[in-house]
């Protein structure tokens, strides 16, 4: 047997082990962190022998917008997949509201709402003739439907469009009626993967401010590559790569995963950049532009650039600029993404395997 197969093996048989003693858990503490309305534990997933996703591990109440973040292939889709109940784990658990997805399937799945990528709608059907459908699908006792179907399409902008057809709208529009029947039964969990890709700026204003309301009743799971996206409408965010977790917490706690302190400086001549380099806590010194004077000066640490205007008045230098420097969220993301390193918010952990193939 090929090294590789042994290494598959012996990752899908730790796998295997690791369900085991959740569902032990499970089984002897109730099962679920209080007020948890979803919970996975340690899923992956496989396809032949790669792993696609790999200890996929996520928690979310009521009142929650969570964003799934990552690049394409990151695996964002399979895990969504799983969590869903539309594809099953190679090992793992996912709790929905207390109930498993894997010993419950239908009583679990009766609490979530789901869009995926390509909303499931008819467009040979009227937006009203649809939801009717979905209604008839879901089990809504017709004695309720109009009631329930009325609170969704009002609260997803729909009453003036019920008569035509699902075909003839806007992409926007058409993701407004998928928003529909997600939530059309009232689920505990809202689950939506790309809501607002191929929509206009205006479109995406609007899906992301429907997504904040829903998140003040439901549990919601945002699935993007799109940073900005998560910024406006999660209150935590998670970011996966090749299938594996390398961040999961706040804005607040990405912001503070800032490695890099710097300050830009120009003078108005040349000067003596082995005095700059000399400052206490300098790494390195760094020039912008050959043709002028301007400097990016590296901190080992983050660093008062006081020394550096003490500096230029001392050797009598004009000092034209003196500013400092901090990472942007996306170039915080940027790093964790293409990091060798896989990182973890709840532990501080490096764990170096990144052989995990994404899907």
């Amino acid at each position: 047997m090929s090294n590789i197969a042994l290494k598959t093996s012996a990752v899908k048989n730790a796998a295997v082990n690791s369900t085991a003693e959740t569902i032990n858990n499970k089984n002897s503490n109730g099962g679920i962190e209080s007020n948890a309305l979803i919970q996975a534990t340690s899923l992956n997933r496989f396809f032949g022998d790669y792993q696609a996703v790999s200890d996929f591990n996520l928690t979310l109440k009521k009142g929650e917008v969570l964003g799934l973040l990552g690049p394409n292939g990151a695996g964002k889709s399979t895990s969504m997949q799983m969590l869903t109940g539309n594809l099953s784990p190679s090992s793992g658990e996912v709790l929905i509201n207390g109930l498993s997805l894997i010993e419950q399937p239908e009583a679990a799945k009766s609490v979530i709402g789901y869009l995926p990528e390509q909303p499931p709608v008819y467009r040979d059907m009227t937006v009203g003739e649809y939801l009717v459908y979905c209604a008839a699908l879901r089990g809504i006792p017709k004695s309720l439907r109009k009631k329930m179907l009325a609170e969704s399409s009002v609260r997803c902008g729909l009453q003036d469009v019920q008569n035509k057809l699902i075909g003839n709208l806007s992409k926007g529009f058409q993701q407004r009626v998928g928003i529909a029947q997600a939530i059309l039964h009232k689920p505990a969990v809202v689950i939506l993967d790309e809501p607002t890709v191929g929509l206009d700026p205006l479109q995406i204003n609007q899906i992301r401010q429907l997504i904040r309301e829903l998140g003040e009743d439901h549990a919601v799971i945002l699935s993007t590559h799109i940073l900005p996206e998560v910024q406006a409408v999660c209150d935590r965010v998670q970011i996966i790569n090749r299938g594996e977790t390398v961040f999961s917490d706040t804005f607040a706690k990405l912001a503070q995963r800032q490695t890099g302190h710097t300050v830009k400086v120009s003078f108005s001549e040349g000067i003596d950049v082995s005095l700059l380099e000399q400052l206490n806590g300098v790494d390195r010194v760094e020039k912008l532009q050959a043709q002028t004077n301007q400097y990016r000066i590296h901190y080992q640490q983050q660093n008062e650039p006081a020394e550096i205007f003490k500096l230029a008045v001392k050797q009598g230098w004009e000092l034209l600029e003196l500013s400092t420097e901090t990472e942007s969220l996306e170039q915080i993301f940027m790093k964790l993404v293409y990091s060798d390193s896989k990182i973890m918010t709840d532990s501080n952990s490096v764990n170096n395997t990144t052989e995990a193939v994404d899907e």
